[in-house]
C-alpha cells in the first residue's frame, strides 16, 4: 500500500471527468481554460494531485501518433509537475488506451487499476470506478476485449490512425451521454441502486477505508457509509465542475466558484 504524507499547510485534490473532446471543440476549450485556471488555484497549496479518469473523451496512443489538442492541460500539468506537483492519472474508460505519453512528456504517474493508499495515515480506495460492483456484465466483457495487449495490437496496425481517431470519437460522442435524460440531466434512481455505493459498503464489510473516492458517474456524492467511512463520487466538469479537497484530516466536495 502506498503511503503519502502531506507537508504542513499542503492539499491533495482530486478531479474526474473532463471528456475534452466532447460535446464539440468550442465547449471543451472553455472547459479546458477553466480546469487551467483552477489547476492554478491548486498550484499554491497542492502536493499531491489525482486525475481519476477521463480526462479525455477519447484517447489512444499510437506508437508515434496521440491525440491533437488540448495543449493548454498538457502544458499546465508540466508546469506542475516541474514544480514538484505529484500529479496521479488514473485510466478511465474513455481514456484506457494511455500508454507512457503523459509519463515522458508529462511526468505524471500513470494508474492503470485500483489504488489503496493512505495519506496522513488515512485510507483511500481510488479507481475511476467504471466496471466496478454488481451487474453490468456486457460492459465487464467488453472491458476486457478493449483493455486486451492484442485488440490495441490490432486497432494499433490494423486501423490507420485518422481513422482510428475518428471511430474513436464517434464511440464515446454516443457513450458519454447515453444516461442522460432530454434535459440534460443525468439519471439517477436512489442510493440503494448506486452500484458504486454498494460496491463501497461491501468492501468496507470486508476491509475499512476512511474513503472510497471514485469518478465514472457524473453525479456529485459524499455519503457516509458508516461513521468512520465515507463514498464519495468527484462528479464531473461538463456540469458540477467539482472537485474534492483533502487537507490530512478534513475532505471537502467542493463546487468551482469561477
Amino acid at each position: 500500500m502506498l503511503e503519502l504524507n502531506l507537508q504542513p499547510n499542503k492539499k491533495a485534490y482530486f478531479l474526474s471527468d473532463f471528456h475534452l473532446g466532447a460535446p464539440n471543440l468550442t465547449e471543451s476549450h472553455d472547459r479546458e481554460r477553466l480546469i487551467c485556471k483552477y489547476l492554478d488555484i491548486f498550484a499554491e497549496d497542492a502536493q499531491f494531485i489525482f486525475l481519476m479518469g477521463d480526462v479525455f473523451d477519447f484517447w489512444f496512443e499510437y506508437r508515434q501518433v496521440v491525440p491533437k489538442g488540448f495543449t493548454r492541460l498538457l502544458g499546465k500539468l508540466s508546469e506542475l509537475t516541474d514544480k514538484g506537483i505529484k500529479i496521479y492519472y488514473f485510466l478511465g474508460n474513455h481514456d484506457m488506451w494511455m500508454r507512457n505519453y503523459l509519463k515522458q512528456e508529462c511526468g505524471l504517474e500513470i494508474i492503470t487499476d485500483k489504488l489503496v493508499l493512505e495519506i496522513n495515515k488515512k485510507k483511500f480506495f481510488l479507481s475511476h470506478g467504471d466496471g466496478l460492483g454488481p451487474g453490468d456484465y456486457a460492459y465487464k466483457n467488453l472491458k476486457k476485449i478493449f483493455r486486451s495487449p492484442i485488440s490495441q495490437f490490432l486497432f494499433r496496425y490494423l486501423i490507420p490512425a485518422d481513422l482510428g481517431m475518428y471511430l474513436g470519437k464517434k464511440w464515446a460522442s454516443h457513450s458519454w451521454q447515453k444516461h442522460r435524460k432530454s434535459n440534460d440531466v443525468y439519471v439517477f434512481d436512489s442510493m440503494e441502486k448506486e452500484i458504486l455505493f454498494k460496491y463501497a459498503q461491501d468492501l468496507e464489510s470486508v476491509s475499512h477505508h476512511d474513503f472510497y473516492v471514485f469518478g465514472h458517474r457524473h453525479y456529485k456524492f459524499d455519503v457516509e457509509i458508516n461513521s468512520t467511512s465515507r463514498y464519495i463520487n468527484l462528479g464531473d466538469w461538463i456540469y458540477f465542475n467539482s472537485y474534492l479537497s483533502f487537507d490530512g484530516e478534513k475532505a471537502e466536495l467542493l463546487e468551482s466558484k469561477l
